[in-house]
């Protein structure tokens, strides 16, 4: 059952993220994708599952014997921290990009910017 929930939440936010991809206001493309890369963030992580921990894979688990609880894999973790961290800096990035842009142009709609020269 989670794992229906898990996928049916991941392709909601890539659906979402590639119906605002495709608008024509600057904003919602830089948002799109955001939520696009954040669907990858939540993808990976459910890809990663739970394994059963072992003295091998988590050697903090070593002294507790016989009772080894259930981990998770600390790489993928790791990956996508490091992902949402570069991911927010690029949407900050991009987003202070569409600042100058609005500045410049007066418009952030993507068809108008394209028509100028």
């Amino acid at each position: 059952m989670t794992a229906v929930i898990l996928a049916a939440v991941v392709g909601a936010l890539f659906a979402l993220g590639t119906f605002l991809l495709l608008r024509r206001d600057l904003i919602r493309v830089v948002w799109g994708l955001a939520i696009i890369s954040q669907a990858a963030n939540v993808y990976l992580l459910a890809m990663g599952g739970l394994a059963k921990g072992t003295a091998d894979s988590v050697p903090i688990l070593a002294g507790h014997g016989d009772h080894v609880p259930q981990t998770a894999d600390p790489l993928v973790q790791a990956l996508v921290l490091t992902a949402i961290v570069i991911g927010f800096g690029m949407t900050a990035f991009a987003l202070v990009l569409s600042y100058r842009v609005y500045e410049e142009h007066d418009t952030l709609d993507v068809s108008e910017l394209g028509d100028r020269e």
